[in-house]
């Protein structure tokens, strides 16, 4: 589980340019962007600046003064699940879209442009997970990691991994790594030799009430500790702390239910 990271910078590691196929972005719309705001601020020592406005009321989280996530607000109307989305970096979206619904993938939102940032797309795969596609312009996607509080690896949750994986190959480029044995079903994506996402394929484990979903994993200095603040902020526990061969990790949901992953570098 490791990341694609550009030129290093100060406090974290900085992104010049993303590599098509990249995890560049996470975005999260939700209902109360006020409530949340005061979540993750609490619990990743977020600040937030306004816009782009495309796709209704939306803020950009920053750390450390440099963007690391977005947070939008559902219109009142959109009953639609609430959850993290990972952005994939594309040179052309629009081509990159068309070869999504090719490949049996469909389109929900755009391509659109997003101010000067940049244009985007939000799709699904053919099994119903949903991701975004970034074309970059003046906005050039997360721009800090390394540190606690940026993204640090993002994970598809699916049936299987052979026939999406294919999907996703076809349309973002990527090589695969796949580990298969014995109640393990496991593809590695890489960007020019470099591991960036994963695909895990847990059959009837998936839950019935979520279906195929990304998740993407939130660094801390102390999972343990984060734990115990995220259900002090009103979020709750999915799945305890536990050690892995990456650190120690665990998955927790906001007050509104949005789940994301929480990872302790075990350096």
């Amino acid at each position: 589980m490791t990341e694609a990271r550009g030129s290093a910078g100060p406090g974290g590691t900085a992104h010049a340019r993303y590599t098509p196929g990249t995890p560049c972005w996470v975005s999260l719309m939700v209902h109360g962007l006020t409530a949340t705001q005061d979540f993750y601020s609490e619990l990743f020592g977020w600040e937030f600046q306004p816009g782009p406005h495309q796709l209704g009321p939306y803020v950009r989280a920053l750390l450390d003064g440099r963007e690391v996530a977005g947070i939008g607000q559902l219109p009142p109307d959109r009953h639609l699940p609430v959850a993290w989305t990972p952005y994939l970096a594309s040179d052309d979206v629009d081509a990159s879209a068309e070869t999504v619904r090719l490949c049996g993938g469909t389109i929900g939102v755009g391509p659109l442009d997003a101010a000067e940032a940049g244009r985007l797309a939000i799709g699904s795969d053919p099994s119903g997970a949903v991701f975004g596609i970034w074309q970059a312009a003046g906005h050039r996607g997360t721009n800090i990691a390394g540190v606690p509080g940026t993204p640090a690896w993002n994970e598809l949750l699916t049936y299987e991994t052979v026939s999406v994986g294919k999907f996703y190959e076809t349309v973002f480029g990527y090589d695969e790594e796949a580990e298969v044995s014995a109640g393990f079903d496991y593809v590695t994506l890489h960007v020019d030799g470099r591991a960036v996402a994963g695909i895990h394929g847990v059959g009837t484990a998936l839950p019935r009430d979520r279906g195929p979903h990304w998740v993407t994993y939130f660094e801390v200095a102390d999972a343990d500790a984060a734990l115990a603040l995220v259900t002090g902020l009103g979020g709750h526990v999915v799945r305890p702390a536990r050690d892995s061969a990456h650190g120690r990790v665990a998955t927790v949901a906001d007050p509104e239910g949005a789940r994301f992953a929480l990872i302790q570098d075990p350096r």
